[in-house]
């Protein structure tokens, strides 16, 4: 097992000192956390779970904090200045995007066939 020396402020040693020996586990469980914050995820799923009408699909879009986010990350991706954590970040976003963009191009139909 590896042995790290940090440097800490006293409150926090503290904190660190009352977990005892769950510090790896609690550790662990903090480098896996979502890419993208949970209320992000919460957004996406209330509005499917309330069954959108067709135009409400069409109409869908990214709060104002998500579009801030994506962008903020695109632009330092465009420098190359992302951290491996912000590229996960991006990634899942992409990923959002597109199941975002299935769930359009699926609606369409309804749309069309509404007209």
């Amino acid at each position: 097992m590896a042995k790290i020396t940090l440097e800490l402020p006293d409150e926090l040693l503290q904190q660190l000192t009352a977990v005892g020996d769950r510090l790896p586990e609690l550790l662990a469980l903090s480098l896996r956390q979502p890419a993208i914050p949970a209320n992000f995820y919460r957004y996406i799923l209330d509005f499917i779970s309330q069954n959108p009408t067709p135009e409400q699909i069409a109409a869908f879009k990214p709060t104002d904090e998500m579009q801030e986010r994506l962008q903020l990350l695109l632009a330092r991706s465009k420098t190359g200045n992302l951290t491996s954590i912000e590229q996960a970040e991006l990634d899942e976003y992409e990923h959002i995007e597109h199941l975002i963009i299935l769930l359009k191009t699926n609606n369409l139909q309804a749309l069309l066939n509404a007209s």
